[in-house]
């Protein structure tokens, strides 16, 4: 292969980030462990590669699928290559973060890579921005806690027309349990409440011989929840989405939300209370979050935002000033001009074109002339 563009190929589903973007998703990231600090969720950085049966333990088993296997040539055991961050956090809070005070507030930044993309969002590397609170608290408040958070960081990032969807993934198999309904009659109930076909529905849930379990998945599915007579499991379940709604509307009563309480796809391992970010004119889902598990046992919530998509989404900041500096300036020049907050871009060599000229081609906005900084003008 002796083309030079051929040997630039990646894989599908891998891009190279270009200047401005991959300072744009930086910055994205940056302000959002910022934001994630100032309430209290700490930073850690698990490694991008470790043990398999680490990485695939508890909730990270949900991610085998999706995850890259290499040999490591020291220790000849199997490792993984993370698909998702989320089961890292847990292996830190069930191990090196044991003895600390619960609940923990943890936060992350960092690359994932997947076996396969999905059909809107077609990369395999991306950036997962998050937090989880691990460990005993109080529901509700917690789950209300980590939803909230969400929508004020990407509000902070300039994101408008945000709405968050809540969700209970297990509430239809709580159902089913309460109902006794198994077999392909449950096979049918679930696959039906995936394709929101509420006539399956009805006719998967009555082939269990139970009308009445046909009609309440049909008012669930109608996102209607003030419903008496629920057995114990799901009643606990509407309960809690009903407290997590409020306090998220009282908190927050401008935001928008919507409620699918049978909603369960693409939550590979939450539980309880789950929840999808959107903004208005996105091509995709801005993150998830919801309640799990830990490997450890411990109740745990938490949230992660793809980098790709707010990249896509976040306003475009202002490119930034650029300073051209000649080559034949003074050697300090440059050096006062960085002090003073400025982009230096020094001149290697005599500019042969003149420097006004070498400065526009290296896209610069002002040039250091005469012992002083001023701004390229058009005419010039």
């Amino acid at each position: 292969m002796n083309d030079p563009r051929q040997k630039t190929l990646l894989p599908a589903g891998l891009q190279d980030l270009l200047p401005p973007l991959a300072d744009h998703e930086d910055g994205l990231s940056r302000a959002l462990l910022d934001r994630f600090a100032r309430f209290g969720y700490q930073r850690v950085k698990p490694p991008l590669v470790e043990f398999e049966e680490g990485l695939l333990d508890g909730v990270g088993a949900a991610m085998a699928g999706q995850t890259f296997r290499i040999m490591d040539p020291v220790s000849q055991r199997m490792m993984g290559l993370r698909a998702d961050i989320t089961p890292q956090i847990a292996r830190i809070a069930a191990t090196r973060l044991a003895a600390e005070a619960r609940p923990l507030r943890l936060c992350y930044a960092g690359e994932v890579l997947r076996v396969r993309g999905g059909q809107l969002r077609e990369d395999r590397q991306f950036r997962q921005i998050g937090v989880e609170l691990i460990g005993p608290a109080h529901a509700g408040t917690a789950d209300a806690e980590v939803i909230l958070l969400a929508a004020e960081a990407l509000a902070g990032l300039g994101i408008e027309g945000l709405s968050v969807d809540i969700n209970v993934p297990d509430l239809a198999g709580a159902i089913c349990d309460a109902f006794a309904l198994d077999g392909d009659a449950r096979a049918g109930v679930l696959a039906a409440i995936d394709r929101k076909d509420a006539a399956a529905l009805t006719e998967a849930a009555t082939s269990g011989a139970n009308g009445d379990v046909a009609r309440l998945f049909g008012r669930l599915l109608s996102v209607d929840c003030a419903i008496d007579g629920l057995p114990e499991a799901p009643a606990r379940l509407v309960a809690r989405l009903t407290e997590v709604v409020e306090l998220v509307r009282s908190a927050a009563p401008d935001l928008t939300l919507t409620v699918d309480p049978l909603e369960r796809r693409g939550f590979e391992y939450h539980s309880g209370i789950s929840f999808t970010l959107y903004a208005l004119g996105a091509r995709t889902e801005l993150g998830f979050g919801g309640r799990y598990i830990t490997a450890a046992g411990e109740p745990a919530t938490g949230f992660t935002l793809l980098g790709d998509a707010l990249l896509n989404s976040a306003p475009q900041p202002a490119a930034p000033d650029r300073l051209f500096v000649p080559y034949e300036a003074p050697a300090e020049a440059a050096a006062e001009a960085r002090a003073e907050g400025w982009q230096t871009v020094k001149g290697l060599v005599t500019a042969g074109n003149g420097d006004i000229a070498e400065a526009r081609r290296l896209a610069c906005t002002h040039i250091w002339q005469d012992g002083a900084v001023r701004p390229l003008a058009e005419d010039d």
